[in-house]
């Protein structure tokens, strides 16, 4: 650490951490072409896995109850929509840091090509897993 020079040790870590907000940014906060203009949406984050029997798409989501999201496959694509809000105990509550983000969320994700005979829902360690079975 003697031999670097604090001012572009300075400004390494400066560059660093608005790389890494800008990717927060664009991983969390993208708004959704279907969201209505009063009501942007944010995107949360997914895993694509596909087997050879069935496609497995893992949707993260802590706080977010199962039964109220909505999916759909339209276009070769899953659509997972909801909301994420606080819960009525909360909303009177000093917040001191809020980063899981609220609200509408929507993401279309695109699916490998083929067709799907059916959509199953469950959750797993705060995410989402919905399985869809390729139809044969």
């Amino acid at each position: 650490m003697a031999n670097r020079d604090p001012l572009n040790w300075m400004l390494g870590e400066a560059l660093d951490t608005l790389a890494r907000a800008e990717r927060l940014h664009r991983q969390v906060f993208v708004l959704q072409a279907t969201a209505t203009p009063r009501e942007p949406a944010w995107e949360p984050p997914v895993d694509v896995i596909e087997t050879d029997d069935e496609v497995l798409v893992l949707v993260a989501l802590p706080g977010v109850n199962p039964e109220r999201v909505e999916a759909a496959i339209e276009d070769g694509a899953l659509v997972v929509a909801g909301r994420r809000t606080l819960p009525a105990a909360l909303r009177n509550a000093v917040i001191h840091r809020l980063e899981l983000p609220q609200g509408r969320f929507e993401r279309r994700i695109p699916l490998p090509a083929g067709r799907y005979s059916g959509v199953r829902q469950a959750a797993a360690d705060g995410c989402l897993l919905f399985s869809l079975t390729k139809a044969i």
